[in-house]
Order: structure tokens, then C-alpha cells, then sequence
């Protein structure tokens, strides 16, 4: 089935075309590169899979409750229209809400494909273009897993947000060989780090438990990636060098903040976008869950030396400044472990049901010759 077909509201005729700006760069050194982003190159290579082996795609998925989200994160959970919502209309709403996240998390990572495929382009050392391929193959396979959840499992997708298509948009087009880095592996990809992993933590789904622990442990070394390329880079700016990309950070944040409320579903539901709005700037969840989404972006600005006094207060105007001072190390480490047990667990769980069905067909043959 054709995908305009399972779109919520209509995204448009034809491709989204950006212009692009900046030079392509070759370097015929070859025998030399810096040890950590070698070593993460290794990592990106030995740490490749399958998306359609190693996810279990024939657990079952209610479309109408595809994450198990409770009546009280709902945005129209003690609003007017709450009362006259049937049972069916909040398990369409459910589905609608699963749709929209997973749809910016589709078009994120198809972005997060062409900025990698930009970095191997443009960025001068060898080392970084090894581990951007290694990258871009990665963001394939997750718009590869995201789409095929939308698609089997909850049968309906919504266009990108507008916020995130004008990050992408600016990222994109920016003729700076950093900004791709910048754009993509500190904002968004850090902002859908914090997303993926507040719906990783919280749903008792299992498919959509194992799609986000398995993409998350990939963006652990994407933003990795970043982070090392970015904070060598940045020592050798000037401030007003620094301070032109300090307000590229706070414009995209501003972006980000106001992207996740999902107005769009509800007015899907016949409500007035400024009635939507208003619901959505109320709900206390969403304003703990938009808090919670920089908890990867605000450490991770401060790290690579983006810092200056207009960044700080604008942190401090978004409530999160505090976060600078998260150990991101750990976060990323926790992000890696939390797949590998997840594995464990389930091949586990497969091994002990294999050695049943021997046991099981052992003890019968051994009845049919008594």
C-alpha cells in the first residue's frame, strides 16, 4: 500500500527539494586518523544488524493502544471534551498520538540519513567521513524500522512537523561543514534520544520497547561521533565564530520546544488549533516531557564548548538549564546496556522454549515406543 495512502492529514505532492550549499571535500591522506573516532569507526562496524531479524516483527501490536499510554498523558485527559469521548474515540486518539510520534521519529531519521550522507560529503578528515558511512547506513535501517511499525503494526502516519522540517531545512543548508554535525547530531538527535527514551522507559509493549532500546543503542555512538568531532573543532574558533553557532543552538531549541505538542491530532478530533494549543501548553505531561527532552541536548552544548552568557540564559528561560551538569556518559552507557540486556532476556527466553520443544518431543517418542 502506497504511504499517502495511511497519512492522517495530506503531506504534500512531490519530493521536499533543498537546496544544497557547501563544498565537497577530498583528502588524499590516508594512513592517518585519530585514535577515538577510529575506534568508534570499529565500533560502528562491528555493531551492524538486521532490523528485520533481530526485532521480533510477529508480536502482536493493538493499533489503538500501541504504546499503553495511560488516560492521564492524554492532552485532553480533564479538558470539556474528555467526558464525551467513547471508549473508541480514546483508543483512536491513542492511535492517532502513536502515529504522530512515530512519524516525526520516521522523518528525523530519514534527515539524519542525508545530514550523515552531507558529513561524509563535506567534513576534510578521513576518519569522520569512515564513521559518517558507517552512520548513514545506520539511519537507513532506522527509517527502515520506524516505517514498517507505522506501517504493519499501527496502519496510519502524519507529515513532518513543521518545526522539525525548517531544523532540517537550516541544517541542511548551511554551507558550514560542521553544522550537519550541529544540527543533527547534538539537536536532533539528541532531542529524539530524550523522546525515544522516555517511551522506552515507560511502555509494557514489547515491539515498541525492543524498536526504541535497538535504535538507542546506534545514537549512543552517533552523538558520541558529535561530540568528539565538534569539540576538537570549536577550540580553534574565534568567539564570534562560537557565537554564531551558540544562536543556531538557541534558535533550534526554541524550534524543538515547541515542536512536540502535537496539535495536529487534536484538531484531526474537530478542535480549533488555538483550542489545541492551549491544551497542550496546559498539560502538565507535556511540559515535564518537553523539559525532559533536552536532558541530552543541554550536557552535550555545554561539552563540545557551546556555553556563552546568551546560551546560558536561554537555557535558564527554558526551565532546563540545570542539565548542563548531566553525566552524559553515563546516559549513553545506559543506552547500550539496556539493549544488550534485552537481548540477553530474549534469547534467553527463546533458548529455555527451544530445549522444551526437544524435551517435549523426546518424552514422546519415548511413550510411543513404551
Amino acid at each position: 500500500m502506497s504511504t499517502k495512502q495511511l497519512y492522517a492529514q495530506d503531506p504534500g505532492d512531490g519530493a521536499w527539494e533543498v537546496p544544497a550549499s557547501g563544498s565537497a571535500r577530498f583528502t588524499w591522506e590516508y594512513g592517518e586518523g585519530r585514535d577515538r573516532l577510529l575506534a568508534l569507526y570499529q565500533k560502528g562496524k562491528d555493531k551492524q544488524w538486521d532490523g528485520a531479524k533481530r526485532i521480533d516483527w510477529d508480536l502482536e501490536v493493538d493499533p489503538y493502544d500501541p504504546l499503553g499510554t495511560p488516560d492521564e498523558v492524554l492532552t485532553l485527559y480533564g479538558t470539556r471534551h474528555w467526558a464525551k469521548l467513547t471508549d473508541k474515540d480514546k483508543g483512536d486518539l491513542r492511535r492517532h498520538y502513536a502515529a504522530w510520534n512515530f512519524s516525526q521519529f520516521l522523518h528525523g531519521e530519514q534527515g539524519a540519513m542525508i545530514c550523515s550522507a552531507r558529513i561524509v560529503e563535506s567534513v576534510p578528515d578521513l576518519d569522520a567521513k569512515f564513521y559518517s558511512a558507517t552512520q548513514t547506513m545506520d539511519e537507513a535501517r532506522h527509517a527502515e524500522i520506524f516505517g514498517r511499525f507505522l506501517h504493519e503494526k499501527v496502519g496510519m502516519l502524519y507529515p513532518v512537523d513543521d518545526n522539525l522540517q525548517g531544523l532540517l531545512g537550516d541544517t541542511l543548508r548551511d554551507s558550514r561543514w560542521d553544522m550537519p554535525y550541529l544540527g543533527m547530531q547534538v539537536l536532533i538527535e539528541g532531542l529524539a534520544l530524550a523522546a525515544f527514551g522516555m517511551i522506552r522507559d515507560t511502555t509494557d509493549k514489547p515491539l515498541p520497547q525492543q524498536i526504541l532500546a535497538y535504535v538507542m543503542q546506534d545514537e549512543a555512538r552517533h552523538v558520541a561521533f558529535g561530540r568528539m568531532a565538534l569539540r576538537d573543532y570549536y577550540k580553534e574558533l574565534t568567539d564570534a565564530e562560537l557565537r554564531e553557532r551558540e544562536e543556531f543552538v538557541i534558535e533550534g531549541c526554541y524550534l524543538m520546544r515547541d515542536r512536540l505538542r502535537g496539535v495536529e491530532v487534536l484538531e484531526n478530533f474537530g478542535i480549533s488549533r488555538q483550542e489545541a494549543e492551549l491544551y497542550s501548553e496546559q498539560s502538565e505531561f507535556l511540559a515535564l516531557f518537553r523539559k525532559l527532552l533536552f536532558s541530552r541536548i543541554v550536557p552535550c552544548v555545554k561539552d563540545i564548548g557551546l556555553w556563552g552568557e546568551r546560551l546560558q540564559k536561554a537555557y535558564l528561560d527554558m526551565g532546563v538549564f540545570e542539565m548542563g551538569d548531566s553525566n552524559l556518559d553515563l546516559l549513553m552507557t545506559q543506552d547500550e546496556e539496556i539493549a544488550d540486556r534485552l537481548d540477553r532476556a530474549r534469547f534467553a527466553a527463546e533458548e529455555a522454549e527451544r530445549i522444551a520443544e526437544v524435551g517435549a518431543a523426546i518424552a514422546q517418542g519415548a511413550a510411543e515406543q513404551a
